[in-house]
Parts: C-alpha cells; structure tokens; sequence
C-alpha cells in the first residue's frame, strides 16, 4: 500500500481553501511513493465552512473525478499532520488507495448492505440522533472484528457529515448529493484492510476503582456497599459543611465507568484503574450532573447498573500527554519488525527535517479524532496535540477533526482521543 495523499488549508473563501488543498494533493499523487489512483477520499471541515459544505463537495468531486468515494464530516475543529485549526474556516482532505472490493460507503439512507462483510468501520454521527449508543453497539456488532473508530459531528451551526460514492451516488440514496443530517455514516473496510488503533485517555484517576453495588436509572447510591456520596467526598477530601468548597471541587470532577465483564458487549480488558495509575481502554468518562443527598447518591450522565466499575478522576494535560504519547510508541512498536531492512531503519532514524513521510514506516495514512475539549489549548499550545503525535508517531499523513464525542469498539467515549493508522503491510 502506498501513502495516502493529503492536503490541509484555511482561508475565508473556501474556494481559495480547496484551491490549496488541491495543489497539495495533486502534487503529492505525482511523487514517487504516494498513491496515483486513489479512489477514497475523507474530507473534514469545520463549522465555519458548514453551510457551503455541498458546495464543497460538488467542487472537489469535479476537480478530483477519479474519486469515486467519499466520507467525512464537520469539526468544531480539524486536524491534519503536525497542524490543528480550531475557530476558523479549514479543511482537510486525505485520498485512500484501497481495493475496490474491501471498503463500502454507507450512510442513513444507504445503510451497509448485507452483501459486504465489514471487517472495522470509520464512523461519523449526529450527537442528536435517537438510540446513538444502542447503534454504535449495534454497529459494531455487525462487523467481523466488533471494532468501530471514529466521532459524533461537532457544529456551532449545522452538523453535516459527507457520504457519497459509485460514481455520484451510493446505490439507494437516490438523488441525494452526498451531505446529510442526522444519523451515522461512514466507511466499512474489509478484512484485507490493516489497521491499527489506540485509544488515549485525557482525565486521570483521583480513586481507586469502585463496584457499584446499587444504583437506580444514573444515580448511584452505594460503591463497595458504602454509601455513593460519602465515598466521593472521602476520596476528593471535602465536606458538605464547607458546601463553596466541596461544589468547586466536585464541579471539576468525572466519573470513569467499566461495563462488567458479563454485560453483553465485546471481551473487555478488565483493567478499570491501571497499576500505573491510569485508566484502562474500556473505561467510559462521563459528567457529574447532581448529587442528592437524601439517598447519599451520585448523579451521572449515564444510565448505571451494579456491577459496573467506577473511579472519580479529573483532567489532567500531563497524564493526557503522557497517554497520548504511549499509544503512538505502541503503535510504532507493533508495526515496526525486531530486524528492520536497511530502507526502514534509515527512514525511522532520519532527523526531523529529513524524516518526511516513508512507506518503510509501515504507515499509509492515519486518522485522528480527539475531543473538542482536547486540542492545542489543552496541551500547552496553538498545535500542541498535533505535535505530540508527530513527535511520537513520525511524519506520516493525517487528517481527522475534533468531535463531540469519541468512538473506539463499541463505546462512546469522552475526553479521549482515537488514533487509527492504515498500515502498509499485505
């Protein structure tokens, strides 16, 4: 496989925006390495650019007609290699050369048909569709692998996500021009499409685990078989005698929550709270949303049942970076062999300035969804995640966008970043 195409722009014309974008790619698919026929294209915008975004679309599709295939969607923010664009008009645009018979489109209105046999899945959600955690459950279920990656649109104006494919339309859209409302859409890959990914966490834990021994619809009264509240108040070290106190720290607290093992869903790791302090891929983050102390209960944004796990934690950039910067090294780690070839080893050990992307580092492109609540402002700096994962990962192509909401396997996380590459391997 080789490396993806992408380009990357931010102007006040989106047609100056694309313009750049398209020198970009055009460049890139004429140097030697790079895909030449590539026939998937993901395309992330911010909202700034929502309301042209089927202007958007019918323009690229024009100037790039060997495209086929595209998948996308809107971002309060948009990443890109090395870069990220927060609260101002961008795009980004990566071009997958992918077997024909191992990727579909799929939409609302072109659901997956039965005829293709998802092996993973890219998807791309509306935060205000009904049931959303029952059909990413749903979804991941009817891939081979169970494993889904990908994020809920976020908009200050309108949430659209891009999906449009066999030559204009996608078999059962009709005339639908590829931009939608509502609902999930995304790409199924088969079997023969390899991938690695990696969630990071960005909220570190303030307790150790806890089971929850009783709760009712989400609030939870009783962790260990000690009262829910007075657990949470013992571990931040507060008291309700000193209530300006307790509710500053309390509003600057989360709760992670683990599924038990037997609820149903994929095998999980069965690590709520790691040795190293830090939680474990499974674990969910959600808000506190009320307390209520007749009941001695914790109220969450989330339905709980007993036997699930939870911890109390808080954000934290260190343990975010630190996080962040691990799922790059094991990724890196998988993909590259004990022995490398001589190619390889001398495109990992080039120096920054020389290390340009190289299909000897085992990566074709990737894909990057992080919260809207992470970002460069969350890491010290204008870029600063981006750059974290350069740093970390190498100089590879990329593009992705900051949602409202963060998809990895079958879980809708929060405050997590999903880190996904398309490796080079056959």
């Amino acid at each position: 496989m080789k490396l993806f195409p992408y380009g990357h722009a931010t102007h006040p014309q989106w047609r100056m925006a694309a313009g750049l974008v398209l020198a970009q790619l055009r460049a890139q698919m004429a140097l030697h390495g790079y895909a030449s026929n590539p026939t998937l294209a993901l395309l992330y915008i911010t909202d700034h650019y929502a309301a042209q975004a089927q202007d958007i679309l019918d323009h690229l599709s024009a100037e790039l007609p060997e495209i086929t295939d595209w998948s996308g969607t809107v971002g309060v923010g948009i990443a890109s290699n090395n870069v990220e664009y927060f609260d101002e008009p961008a795009l980004a645009v990566m071009l997958c050369e992918l077997p024909s018979d191992q990727y579909r489109v799929f939409s609302g209105v072109a659901p997956l048909g039965l005829g293709f046999e998802a092996h993973t899945a890219l998807i791309h959600a509306d935060a205000a569709t009904q049931d959303l955690p029952e059909l990413i459950v749903e979804m991941a279920a009817r891939t081979s692998s169970g494993y889904l990656f990908g994020g809920l649109s976020a908009s200050r104006s309108r949430s659209v996500q891009f999906a449009i494919g066999g030559n204009g339309n996608i078999s059962g859209q009709g005339a639908a021009g590829g931009v939608f409302t509502g609902g999930l859409s995304g790409v199924a890959f088969g079997e023969g499409v390899n991938l690695v990914s990696r969630v990071t966490q960005g909220c570190l834990p303030v307790s150790r685990a806890y089971t929850v021994t009783a709760a009712e619809n989400n609030v939870v009264t009783s962790l260990d078989g000690q009262p829910a509240l007075d657990v949470m108040l013992r571990d931040l070290g507060v008291s309700l005698d000193q209530p300006e106190q307790a509710l500053m720290v309390v509003r600057a607290t989360l709760v992670g929550l683990m599924q038990p093992a037997d609820s149903g869903g994929l095998a999980s790791d069965g690590v709520a709270v790691g040795r190293t302090g830090n939680f474990g891929a499974d674990v969910t983050v959600r808000h506190i949303i009320g307390l209520d102390p007749a009941r001695r209960g914790v109220a969450v944004s989330e339905q709980l049942t007993v036997g699930m796990q939870l911890a109390f934690c808080q954000r934290n950039a260190q343990a975010a970076k630190a996080d962040l910067m691990r799922v790059c090294a094991e990724i890196r780690e998988e993909l590259e062999p004990e022995e490398l070839p001589v190619e390889a080893a001398m495109a990992l050990a080039a120096s920054e300035a020389e290390s340009a992307p190289h299909p000897a580092r085992g990566i074709a492109g990737a894909i990057y969804v992080s919260c809207s609540g992470r970002g460069g402002a969350h890491f010290g700096g204008p870029s600063a995640e981006l750059q974290i994962v350069r740093r970390a990962l190498g100089d590879v192509p990329l593009v992705g966008f900051f949602a409202g909401g963060e998809i990895a396997r079958n879980h809708l996380y929060g405050y997590t970043g999903v880190l996904t590459v398309f490796t080079t391997q056959d």
